[in-house]
């Protein structure tokens, strides 16, 4: 698959972690997901940004918490937007929450924090020199981003004005479609439709953007948030290998619909699922809902 360079309004672009200790993350994920990490602040900063590295790539980074910040681990998704002033009217107009207004970030990009009208915090990137992960779905970089949310018709009613998404049905799941995301992807990978079609994949999943997982039932008392899902080569190992760097394994691993996947909490506690990409699972069973959600 080609790299990345840029996307287009709506596509979720970069992920980075909130951590405590910002170091010791460092030290888990490069040994865990092979990454090549670089200090992108200057030494003088009193603070650190450590861009993630895959085949000299940038695919994620690890940040301090923010000062003031309840000390809390999490994986924060951005969504590539043209303009983050006139997204936050948006936001605003469709009833989500600004938590942080559009700042610059020193020449890199301007961004903004939001939390849609259930709860579930997200970002907004308007780049700058910094583009967004140049590598995607291969090993140690994102291969998805997922919304967990108790109420699908409210999300689609304030996702679809935000950034035009659209619900897509994808055998018994579901997933945000944005309409002409396969035409933006086909410019500099022309046989994507094709090898979708070959290997089976769902109509329209082309203009798949990120996935939506409805909370229902008992659900209800787990928070609405998006989560994290990074491509590895073997979840098995990565989960064993988790565990004995400190981490935790919330689900151990499974078979699911094109995957084999464990959900995963560093020794900071953020949350991320491990997925290897099976097509022999195509057919196999979702997950329950609160499996899913525990990512």
């Amino acid at each position: 698959m080609p790299d990345r360079d840029g996307y287009i309004n709506g596509v979720p672009c970069w992920v980075d972690t909130s951590q405590p200790d910002p170091d010791a993350a460092v030290e888990f994920y490069g040994r865990l997901l092979g990454w090549e990490m670089q200090n992108v602040l200057p030494v003088d900063s009193p603070g650190s940004y450590f861009i993630a590295r895959v085949r000299g790539g940038d695919v994620a980074a690890i940040a301090p918490t923010a000062e003031g910040a309840p000390p809390n681990a999490e994986w924060n998704s951005y969504v590539w937007v043209d303009d983050a002033d006139e997204t936050t009217a948006k936001v605003r107009g469709a009833g989500g929450q600004v938590l942080v207004g559009p700042f610059d970030v020193s020449g890199a990009g301007r961004m903004a924090v939001f939390s849609d009208p259930q709860g579930a915090t997200f970002r907004v990137w308007q780049a700058a020199l910094h583009a967004g992960a140049t590598i995607v779905n291969e090993p140690g970089s994102v291969v998805f981003n997922v919304l967990h949310t108790p109420d699908v018709g409210a999300a689609r009613s304030f996702y679809n004005s935000v950034f035009g998404w659209e619900v897509l049905q994808v055998g018994s799941g579901l997933a945000w479609r944005l309409p002409g995301y396969g035409d933006f992807l086909e410019r500099t990978d022309p046989d994507l439709r094709k090898r979708m079609a070959d290997g089976g994949a769902p109509e329209l999943f082309e203009d798949v953007v990120a996935g939506l997982n409805a909370l229902s039932g008992d659900e209800q008392d787990l928070a609405p948030h998006w989560s994290v899902t990074f491509a590895v080569e073997d979840a098995d190992a990565i989960a064993e290998l988790a565990s004995a760097l400190g981490g935790r394994v919330i689900v151990p691993p499974l078979d699911a619909p094109w995957s084999r996947m464990a959900v995963i909490a560093d020794p900071q506690g953020a949350r991320f699922t491990a997925s290897r990409f099976a097509p022999e699972n195509r057919d196999v069973e979702p997950l329950s809902e609160r499996a899913l959600a525990a990512a």
